[in-house]
């Protein structure tokens, strides 16, 4: 994974796992089993998990994407196997950068 990509997703991760501390009654809007979360974002709109990270209090952050749609989707399942939508959009991309040389600004 290229520097860009791992500070965005770690981004990406720090604010998924701050949102997993919120009140309960605000995530069950856009919470399900994860299995119907998963079918549901394959079916409508292509999506596959394109990364996976552990969040705060054992919560797994994943993003889902599309390479044809350019959709994405950020889950945040608990421990009990309910995933909840964090965020989405469009314009997904998968981009390959070089690092940095040693002592080199990025």
């Amino acid at each position: 994974m290229r520097p860009v990509q791992l500070i965005l997703t770690g981004g990406i991760f720090a604010i998924a796992a701050a949102l997993t501390i919120a009140p309960a009654s605000a995530q069950t809007r856009n919470c399900a089993p994860r299995d119907a979360v998963v079918e549901r974002l394959a079916d409508r709109y292509g999506e596959t998990r394109q990364s996976i990270g552990l969040g705060a209090n054992n919560a797994m952050v994943e993003v889902f994407a599309s390479a044809e749609t350019g959709t994405w989707t950020i889950t945040v399942t608990n421990a009990s196997g309910i995933s909840c939508l964090v965020a989405s959009g469009q314009a997904y991309e998968t981009i390959a950068e070089a690092l940095p040389a040693q002592g080199e600004d990025a």
